[in-house]
């Protein structure tokens, strides 16, 4: 689950044109999947977090370290006693007065092995280190989660947006058509100059309303590349005959059960919990003694002159130790009966998060199936209403040319159809958005999820705009350049 190596993506940069253009959402999660800076951020974050076993364990393995020294020393001594290196007869070093001036040097060098035979510690910190790796697993599978519900969140919001500044654009030629059948009308006396004002101020509206569609599809297209990295057009969206289905039979209960299960981000939260739980012990071993073996090696080699023998004096000798160190905690100042106190705190904050993350976890699931199954009707009813409206508006029209409707009529039932059309745009995407998130809360989505919805996006949805309306944007700065 590594990124590429910079080597490999600087190359790959070299290879390929400027921007990419996906099709489909398939393609377009797959360009997330590899440029997306926060799920590589969520990446670096848990080898770092894996880091913190490996440190652990290492501190209960030997431990050896090196040392050497060189020195050099001067000394004018007038009335000391110096060392002759020899012995009287009882064996006791001959010294004579220092009247002159000496100089040494030494070297020694060593190396010393220590290893810990019983630390309940550094034992139980092991422990706890192990469980925040598996939660920065789960931490990690919950960021792809994260990343395809994203990706697919901003990839059906540009399709809304198009789908809307269609309706924009229609809305706009019919308020043009209408301004100018009712100035018509009143060059040959059959409409007052209230219609054409009403008419004029509709289609001002109007071009207003398209201008800032399109502004706002920009923008959508724009977060899409934030995530990508790279310029999306030409996306797939979903055909006029679209009619939603629920992914199982299952029940609500059987969902949450599965979220209960095997919700990552869940998952995380309970071995975060452990985590803390077993911080209790690193805490209360500190009134524990601890038992550590220890060896050392040591050589030392000395030599130097004096002025006042004439003579050169040295000594050359190596030591060697080996033993058991116990430690045994008297007083603190009350620091480790503190450090207790505040793991334990530790611990019921982590407990209470997770039962609280637990909670709302049951909440969002039951949430999402609900939606899900309202989104069935949903969709279907807002195809209906804009099935309605279109009558209603086509109906005002006529009614407008034969003189039993005004044109405010025909404004209002415009108007009720752009609704329409934008809501059912709504509902569409946000029914395969909640089949996502359900997914998600369930624990079970992955890239087969991606591949199901992304097999009803059959329809170009660009087809619905100008080909001079479409526009997704500046290119941004690819990453490899900014990181050259």
């Amino acid at each position: 689950m590594s990124r590429r190596p910079l080597a490999l993506a600087l190359a790959m940069a070299a290879l390929l044109p400027a921007s990419a253009y996906a099709e489909d959402l398939l393609q377009t999660y797959e360009l997330a999947r590899t440029g997306d800076p926060q799920y590589a951020a969520a990446e670096s974050q848990r080898l770092a977090d894996k880091e913190g076993a490996v440190q652990a364990r290492g501190a209960l393995l030997p431990q050896i370290n090196g040392s050497a020294r060189l020195t050099r020393s001067h000394s004018n001594d007038q009335d000391g006693l110096i060392n002759t290196g020899r012995v009287d007869g009882n064996g006791n070093p001959i010294r004579i007065p220092s009247n002159g001036v000496g100089r040494s040097r030494g070297r020694s060098y060593g190396a010393e092995l220590s290893q810990s035979v019983f630390d309940w510690g550094a034992i139980s910190n092991v422990r706890v280190q192990r469980a925040l790796s598996k939660a920065a697993d789960f931490t990690l599978d919950n960021a792809g989660g994260d990343l395809i519900t994203r990706t697919a969140n901003t990839y059906f919001n540009v399709l809304v947006q198009i789908e809307t500044l269609a309706a924009a654009e229609a809305a706009e030629a019919a308020a043009k058509r209408n301004f100018d059948y009712a100035d018509k009308r009143l060059e040959v006396g059959l409409a007052p100059i209230t219609d054409v004002h009403e008419a004029r101020a509709n289609y001002d509206s109007a071009r207003a309303a398209t201008i800032l569609q399109r502004n706002a599809l920009q923008d959508a297209y724009q977060a899409l590349t934030e995530i990508t990295g790279t310029r999306v057009v030409d996306l797939k969206a979903l055909p006029d005959d679209f009619r939603p289905e629920l992914p199982s039979e299952q029940g609500v209960d059987t969902w949450v059960s599965s979220a209960l299960s095997n919700n990552p981000g869940l998952k995380s939260a309970e071995y975060q919990s452990k985590s803390a739980a077993l911080g209790v012990d690193v805490a209360r071993a500190g009134h524990l003694p601890t038992l550590g073996f220890n060896a050392t090696y040591g050589r030392n080699t000395t030599w130097g002159s004096n002025t006042s023998l004439g003579a050169i004096d040295g000594s050359d000798g190596h030591d060697r130790t080996i033993g058991l160190t116990l430690t045994v905690p008297i007083f603190s100042g009350g620091v480790t009966q503190s450090r207790v106190r505040q793991a334990i705190a530790n611990r019921d904050v982590a407990q209470d998060t997770y039962e609280q993350q637990k909670r709302a976890l049951e909440r969002n699931t039951r949430n999402a199936y609900q939606a899900l199954v309202a989104g069935v009707s949903e969709v279907e009813a807002r195809r209906l209403a804009v099935v309605s409206a279109k009558a209603a508006y086509d109906a005002s029209q006529v009614g407008l040319e034969v003189g039993t409707r005004t044109v405010l009529d025909v404004l209002i039932n415009q108007q009720n159809l752009f609704d329409a059309q934008t809501q059912y745009a709504v509902a569409k995407y946000q029914f395969l958005q909640n089949r996502l998130l359900l997914d998600q809360a369930a624990g079970s989505l992955d890239i087969e999820d991606v591949r199901d919805v992304n097999r009803l996006l059959t329809a170009d949805a660009n087809a619905q705009l100008a080909p001079d309306k479409i526009d997704a944007g500046p290119l941004p700065t690819p990453a490899a350049q900014q990181q050259q």
